[in-house]
Parts: C-alpha cells; sequence; structure tokens
C-alpha cells in the first residue's frame, strides 16, 4: 500500500510539474510576437538606412543634440552634434563629427581629426550604442542572447509578462553585458517599460528603468521616446526622470553608403 501511495504521489507531482511547464510562457516567443508587432527585423532592414534628430537630454537641462545617421547592412553609424553637454567633449564648443565604419571609429571636432585614445574608445562606445538603442526591440533574439521567463507583474493595472535578456560572453567577446528585463504588454505586446543594467558606466544590475513610446513610421512601431528613471534610496524608480531621450524627423532609404559616412 506505502509503496502505490509513494508511486501515486510521485505521479501526481510529475504531472503537477509538467502542468507548470505548459502553463510558463516561452521567452522567445514572446519576443517574436514582439518582434512583429513593431514591424520585424525584415522590415526594418529592407530600410537600408535612416537618419533622425536625436535630443539626448537631462533633468537639469544639459544636452547632446545630434543627427544621426545608420546603414543597417554593416551597422554603419554616424553623427554630427551641434550640442555636446553630455557625452561627447563636454564643456568643449564647436561642431562635433562621430564616425563608426567597418568598426573603425573616427571623429573629428570643427574640421579637426582627433587621435586621442580616449576619444576614439569614447566615440566607438556611443556609435553602438546609439545605434543599439534605435534598433533594440529588433535585436532581441540576436545570437548570443539568453532569455528567461521571470512571471508576471501588474504595474498601472497591466499584469506585464517579465522576460531577461542578457548575452553570452563567448559571443560578445565582452566580460561584462548588458542586462535587461522586459515589461512586456500581453495586450499591445510591445515593450511600455523595460529596467536595464549599464556596465560602462559602473551600473552592473538592470536597476535604471526605462518607459518608451512608439511612433508609426514606414510600417514600423518605433521607440521614438523614451524617459530613464534611477533607483531610489528604496531602490524602486525616481518620480521624474534623469533623462529624456527624443528621436524626430526619421527618414528611412537615403541612399547612404558607408564611404558617406566616413570622416
Amino acid at each position: 500500500m506505502k509503496t502505490f501511495t509513494r508511486i501515486g504521489l510521485l505521479a501526481s507531482a510529475f504531472l503537477i510539474t509538467l502542468t507548470s511547464l505548459a502553463q510558463t510562457p516561452d521567452p522567445k516567443e514572446l519576443l517574436q510576437q514582439m518582434e512583429a508587432k513593431v514591424g520585424g527585423w525584415d522590415k526594418l532592414w529592407s530600410q537600408k538606412d535612416v537618419e533622425f534628430l536625436y535630443n539626448y537630454v537631462y533633468a537639469d537641462g544639459k544636452k547632446d543634440v545630434s543627427t544621426e545617421r545608420y546603414i543597417f547592412e554593416g551597422e554603419h553609424s554616424w553623427a554630427k552634434y551641434t550640442q555636446h553637454d553630455i557625452n561627447v567633449m563636454p564643456g568643449k564648443g564647436g561642431v562635433v563629427i562621430q564616425s563608426l565604419v567597418d568598426n573603425k571609429p573616427a571623429c573629428v571636432m570643427d574640421g579637426s581629426a582627433m587621435d586621442d585614445p580616449q576619444v576614439l574608445g569614447g566615440t566607438d562606445f556611443l556609435r553602438r550604442a546609439n545605434y543599439f538603442w534605435f534598433a533594440m526591440f529588433y535585436k532581441m533574439l540576436n545570437p548570443g542572447t539568453i532569455h528567461k521567463y521571470m512571471g508576471s507583474e501588474e504595474v498601472d493595472g497591466v499584469n506585464y509578462h517579465k522576460i531577461s535578456v542578457a548575452y553570452e560572453s563567448e559571443t560578445t567577446g565582452k566580460l561584462q553585458n548588458d542586462a535587461y528585463v522586459l515589461y512586456l504588454n500581453p495586450e499591445t505586446m510591445l515593450v511600455d517599460h523595460f529596467f536595464f543594467s549599464l556596465p560602462a558606466m559602473g551600473v552592473n544590475q538592470p536597476v535604471l528603468k526605462m518607459k518608451v513610446e512608439y511612433e508609426a513610421i514606414n510600417g514600423l512601431l518605433l521607440p521614438t521616446k523614451r524617459w530613464a528613471f534611477q533607483p531610489g534610496a528604496d531602490g524602486k524608480p525616481s518620480a521624474e526622470p534623469f533623462l529624456t531621450q527624443i528621436s524626430s524627423q526619421v527618414k528611412f532609404n537615403n541612399g547612404f553608403t558607408p564611404e558617406d559616412l566616413k570622416i
């Protein structure tokens, strides 16, 4: 009798486990639905290139203002900064042009080429980072990404899917990689907000919050408005954003070539 009871208990536990697994959403499937909702990578790729005005503004009024240009094939990146108080040689006047073509960073200030390794390193980082922020919701299933379903959480009346996205160091070649926790709205299948880390700035855990609003352009839903919030002493995001990022005047298919983006 005890043997049959034990077998019955094990069978029940096995069935419960199977039921639980069956009810746990597949994070990759959810991200595939999200990517399809914003238009899909193939649709973005078909646009060939993009140009837009980018305002990166701190709450104290400091800002970086740039015209950004990207070519999707090869992920070539270029920008012209007419104001640069934050990330690009703050405190110095003049127009700064950055370029990352064929993984080679270049920077010019008022027509003079900059050869300082720190400036070129910052150029390399920023050109890759700005490109990623523009295209991130089309890149969440890239090779080397690691996904985990973290359950659901209700925020402002919405019961969000929570999905963590991390990266394999073997693929990225970096010891420290960015990490994200996406809050996916089950009604719209869009990411309304997410938490992220920023190892390059010493933030190694996804504790910074980013709120997102989208704009429909050429059949794509692009995250053209973003607000970043720092955690307070209680670990919760601050009530007011410390950073606003707005992309405007978005134009695709400009005919840019890698040679056009070299400086």
